[in-house]
Order: C-alpha cells, then sequence, then structure tokens
C-alpha cells in the first residue's frame, strides 16, 4: 500500500495518475477536498480510499494502516500565505509527524519541499547539506519548508527520507489554484481573453523588461523523479528538482504564444510594490547531487513542454490528467 498526501491536489494528483498507469492501484489518497473543485483531479483515479490528514495519522498510529511507502506532496502552498502558524503546523509539523512515522517503521519517505527555501538566491541554488542551514527564505511559507529540511538534516534523517525541492513546476491538475496556479495556465487565459500577456517590468539594472528568468519544470518530469525514487529505495537525501536551464519569462510567453499558432503580444507592467523588494530576478537547480545519485532521464525543452500542456490540456474540453 502506497500513501500518496495531497494526492487530490496539483502535483499529488499527477502522482496518483501516473501510479496507476504503472498498473499500482493499492492507493491511499489523502487530501482535504474542499470548495475548490480539487475532487475532479481523482474521478478516474485507482484508490483503496481517500482520507484526511488527520485520519492518516489516527491509522498510522492505530495500526490499521500500514504503507510500504508515503508520497508527501501535502502542504500549503500559496507563498502568499501570511498566516505563519498555519503554515508552521502543515508545512512543517505535520511533516515532522510523517517522517518520525517512517524512520521508525522502515517505511519509504518522499515529501515536498521548494526552491523558496533558497531566499534571492545570494548563496547559490545548491542543495548540499552545509549550505541548507545557512539559507535565508524571504516568506513564511519558504521558511515553513526550510525548518524541516534543516530539522531532518540535523537529526541526521536525510540519510532516511528524500526531500524534493521544487522549482517552477506547471501543468496538468493545477486548474483549482487560483493565485498560485502557475505563470502558463494564467498567461493562456489571458490570451484567451485578451489576446496578450502581461509580463512584469524589470526594476533591476542591466536586466530588460520580461528577462527575468526562472526554472521552469513540467509536472511529468517531475513525477518521473518520484516514480523513480520510490524503485530506488538505496536513494535518500535532500534533491533539487528542477529543468536545471534558467529560461526567461519572455522565453515562456513566446512558447505560449508559439503552441497557440499566435504572433506574441507582450504588455509590460509595473512588479506590484508589495513584491517587488523580494521578487527574483534568477532561479535555477542545481541538478548536480540528483545526478550523483543516478537520475539519467532528460527533462523535456520548454517549448516542448508548454505546448503539450497547452494542447494536450487547456485547449481541451477536459483538460485533466
Amino acid at each position: 500500500m502506497l500513501v500518496v498526501t495531497g494526492a487530490a491536489g496539483f502535483i499529488g494528483s499527477v502522482v496518483v495518475a501516473a501510479l496507476n498507469a504503472g498498473g499500482e492501484s493499492d492507493v491511499v489518497a489523502v487530501d482535504t477536498l474542499g470548495v475548490h473543485g480539487k475532487f475532479k483531479n481523482l474521478r478516474t483515479r485507482s484508490l483503496i480510499d481517500i482520507m484526511s490528514p488527520e485520519s492518516l495519522m489516527e491509522g498510522l498510529n492505530g495500526g490499521s494502516i500500514k504503507p510500504t511507502g508515503i508520497v508527501h506532496m501535502g502542504a500549503i502552498s500559496d507563498t502568499l500565505e501570511q498566516d505563519a502558524d498555519r503554515l508552521l503546523e502543515m508545512n512543517t509539523h505535520y511533516t515532522r509527524r510523517l517522517a518520525e512515522y517512517c524512520v521508525r517503521h522502515g517505511v519509504r519517505f518522499i515529501y515536498a519541499s521548494s526552491a523558496s527555501v533558497y531566499g534571492d538566491g545570494a548563496l547559490g541554488f545548491g542543495d548540499s547539506d552545509a549550505v541548507t542551514p545557512k539559507l535565508l527564505p524571504m516568506n513564511a511559507y519558504g521558511f515553513s519548508k526550510w525548518l524541516f529540511d534543516a530539522e531532518a538534516i540535523r537529526k541526521g534523517w536525510t540519510d532516511k527520507i528524500v526531500g524534493l525541492r521544487f522549482f517552477n513546476v506547471f501543468g496538468p491538475n493545477e486548474y483549482h489554484k487560483d493565485r498560485g496556479a502557475s505563470v502558463v495556465f494564467h498567461s493562456y487565459g489571458q490570451i484567451r481573453d485578451t489576446g496578450k500577456i502581461r509580463l512584469f517590468e524589470s526594476h533591476r539594472d542591466g536586466i530588460a523588461d520580461g528577462e527575468q528568468k526562472r526554472d521552469f519544470v513540467y509536472v511529468h518530469d517531475v513525477v518521473d523523479v518520484v516514480l523513480w525514487l520510490l524503485k530506488e529505495s538505496k536513494v535518500s537525501g535532500i534533491f533539487n528538482v528542477g529543468s536545471g536551464k534558467a529560461r526567461s519569462f519572455n522565453d515562456l510567453a513566446n512558447a505560449i504564444f508559439s503552441a497557440l499558432g499566435k504572433e506574441p503580444n507582450i504588455e509590460y507592467i509595473p512588479t506590484p510594490e508589495t513584491i517587488r523588494d523580494h521578487y527574483q530576478y534568477f532561479t535555477e537547480a542545481d541538478m548536480s547531487r540528483l545526478r550523483a545519485a543516478g537520475y539519467a532521464r532528460e527533462f523535456h525543452p520548454l517549448e516542448d513542454t508548454v505546448a503539450d500542456y497547452v494542447n494536450g490540456y487547456l485547449t481541451q474540453p477536459n483538460p485533466y490528467r
């Protein structure tokens, strides 16, 4: 039995879909479905049960649930969330309780960390254990993720469990995320409604408008890493998961227009002052640690993955994975 938390969410639901596609139906989905239509991400899945995070802990502690592995994708993922206590409870303390159970019982544990732990990138984007304690996340979300990463390293758990620092993930099943959905999702909606994409101006010398760069990575590539780690049980540690190649927002916008067969039409707007001071101008995953651990598959090029998402999902009557 495999447990997937955040199973109705973005990455978690694609993990469940990939497990089912690989013949694994002995899956317990853990999530709170709420009112945002997340249930649609699980409508065609083969599952043992869907339960709340609290019910999972009760089942684990009471012995009624005995998984061979837990893929913990559940979290409060809104980077603008201001309730730090709520973030700590779900993103740090709940993750700790699951990790403690898995370490104690020898259960495979793979959890979602985040590239937001790197803050402004002043210390680079290397995922070595030595650098982690020195990182300075710039928001409460990043802090809640960093706090558990640092604890896992301090307690020596990283030779038993796996943490994944996801960079800018996009792809199917993110439709419920509202403001937290990817730039690809929102940009497609802008083209559909207005015929153009709005990007932030640059407020930094030497960087042109739209030339701010991110490590954009397709959710299917991300999930392939998760599945590989489920099989490679001897691999442990905290790893970056990105394409390893920073691309500009202009590149991304042009890829979306190209996928739709349209000429680029980009409008640049001022970056809101509320986020301007801590807006990141560059992120790029250092993938050397994951490569050294044995992961050899190449990540798909941005233009190919954007075209797949736009034409295979966003423009379709039923865009769900």
